[in-house]
């Protein structure tokens, strides 16, 4: 074997060993890439159940204060605004807070801003329930609706960010349902 068989055997030697070691690269690297994904929307995921099951309780809370005070109709068990009652509700509305912060530092642009929509419709409840003035027209049952919408939106966003496919009800489904009636008239008899 001449100089140039032995020079075309270490070249391809070579070339192999840097073809392998840029392959073997590119593959830990995209593997990487795939547990980053997969960590951080967990973290995100966990972010988005925890602060929308936070805003759910608030709102609940605060509809039954509404509810005590006479502002909206029946549906909830009333909850006497007590000292003990806000204090409570205080600490959920920091918690509430808490949980925002990773929702913005983990989430996307539109699931963030929905959030905002979000807390903007909490706190008008919170508003109505303590009764204090407000320059929204329509009342309890607007501002629910509206509060109900919101989330059903920022669910929706942070299932698109998530990867999440499908809707989270296939058909509309009315509220409130059939087999309630009218509790307006079963509470005057």
């Amino acid at each position: 074997m001449g100089l140039t068989g032995q020079l075309a055997t270490l070249v391809g030697v070579a070339l192999g060993a840097v073809l392998s070691m840029a392959t073997t690269m590119i593959v830990e690297k995209a593997r990487w890439r795939r547990e980053q994904s997969v960590r951080w929307d967990e973290r995100r995921l966990s972010a988005y159940a925890e602060y929308a099951h936070a805003v759910k309780e608030l709102a609940h809370r605060y509809r039954r204060i509404a509810v005590a005070k006479g502002i909206a109709a029946s549906g909830a068990a009333p909850l006497e605004p007590t000292e003990e009652v806000l204090a409570a509700v205080a600490e959920a509305e920091v918690q509430r807070s808490a949980l925002a912060e990773t929702v913005w530092l983990l989430g996307d642009v539109e699931t963030n801003t929905a959030a905002v929509r979000l807390n903007h419709c909490l706190w008008h409840l919170e508003w109505l329930a303590r009764e204090l003035p407000t320059r929204e027209q329509g009342g309890w049952d607007q501002a629910y609706e509206d509060f109900r919408q919101a989330r059903q939106d920022f669910l929706k966003l942070a299932r698109a960010g998530l990867g999440v496919r499908g809707t989270r009800i296939a058909e509309s489904v009315p509220w409130p349902p059939p087999w309630r009636g009218d509790l307006s008239q079963a509470t005057r008899r």
